[in-house]
């Protein structure tokens, strides 16, 4: 069951987390809508799925920037932004400044919240998420809001994420590939073990890692901590997520390169000899790892919680992350 509750303007306030808006508004939802020039550029809205009400902040794009000739209503890539665990839709706009940088490009960019501020990004059912695959039919379904009401491009579909958030972006690339058009992880990796979630087909990803992440480290957690709220799930290393998608892909042999303060390793994506049916072809898979850098955002100038590790200045994961994602091939 999918259904529009409430839009609300906001008052482009970075760390507005607000509290939830139960109330239908008849006029709020006739501005998400109608998809004009007019219709305010940022908006806290929500969606019934599966019985439950989801929250996310919705930032549109200049209509000049939206579309060539200033009338704001051709479609508009869209970008699904998840935030990490224990954070917010609020938190990761603020540490990524996502919103600025991709209605620059002309893109739509939502940041949806998770459920208990977390994502069901593994496979394996818990005590707290019942059902794992709850999320990523919030995200198809939101996707699917967004292009109807907001003429998202169904074409130009990406996600991306930060440690938890990364790890539900890797899960929606790997599950449903055929729906995005690129996917983008800083700091989080793929589940394994009984949460394992396995890639299917091919798509453009970038792993972006913290060489010296003491959080969630490179090389994975195969054997986490347990957590007295919501299980840490066991993770692939970052080579190990990357290089699944890239054999989903039908990728050959990756070349690495150094580049200033991080390592990109690239493979590229085959065209024809990618398994299982119909799949989009062409492009990269990559991951770059950054030196000195923690579990954090590279480039974020928001200080990281106690414990986090360093941020990087080497690069700005943002723009790099855009980048790829519109231009996915092996010259970024």
């Amino acid at each position: 069951m999918l259904a529009l509750a409430v839009v609300l303007p906001l008052a482009g306030c970075a760390t507005d987390s607000g509290s939830p808006d139960t109330a239908p508004s008849a006029s709020g939802s006739s501005a998400v809508g109608g998809g004009t020039a007019t219709a305010a550029p940022e908006v806290r809205a929500q969606l019934r799925v599966d019985g439950d009400i989801r929250q996310y902040l919705l930032h549109r794009p200049p209509a000049q920037a939206a579309d060539g000739d200033g009338n704001g209503d051709g479609p508009k890539p869209l970008l699904i932004a998840f935030h990490g665990r224990g954070a917010d839709a609020a938190e990761l706009r603020a540490k990524t400044r996502l919103e600025r940088a991709a209605t620059a490009r002309g893109m739509l960019v939502a940041f949806p919240e998770g459920l208990g501020h977390g994502w069901g990004a593994g496979a394996q059912a818990t005590k707290q998420r019942p059902d794992p695959a709850l999320d990523v039919r919030f995200t198809e379904a939101l996707i699917k809001h967004l292009v109807r009401t907001e003429r998202a491009d169904p074409d130009q579909v990406y996600v991306a994420g930060f440690s938890n958030g990364g790890s539900m972006a890797l899960r929606m690339a790997a599950e449903r590939p055929a729906l995005l058009a690129g996917a983008a992880s800083v700091s989080g990796q793929l589940p394994t073990g009984d949460a394992a979630v396995e890639p299917t087909g091919p798509v453009p990803v970038m792993v972006v890692y913290g060489a010296d992440d003491p959080v969630r480290p490179l090389a994975g957690l195969p054997s986490p901590p347990p957590d007295p709220e919501e299980p840490i799930l066991p993770t692939r290393s970052a080579r190990d997520s990357a290089a699944a998608f890239a054999a989903a892909g039908g990728a050959g042999e990756p070349v690495t390169r150094e580049e200033k303060g991080y390592d990109r390793t690239v493979w590229r994506l085959g065209r024809d000899d990618a398994p299982g049916g119909d799949r989009r072809s062409g492009g990269t898979v990559q991951l770059l790892v950054v030196d000195d850098a923690g579990h954090t955002w590279p480039g974020s100038t928001v200080p990281p919680p106690e414990g986090f590790g360093p941020v990087s200045k080497a690069l700005d994961a943002t723009d790099t992350i855009l980048d790829f994602l519109t231009d996915p091939g092996p010259g970024h």
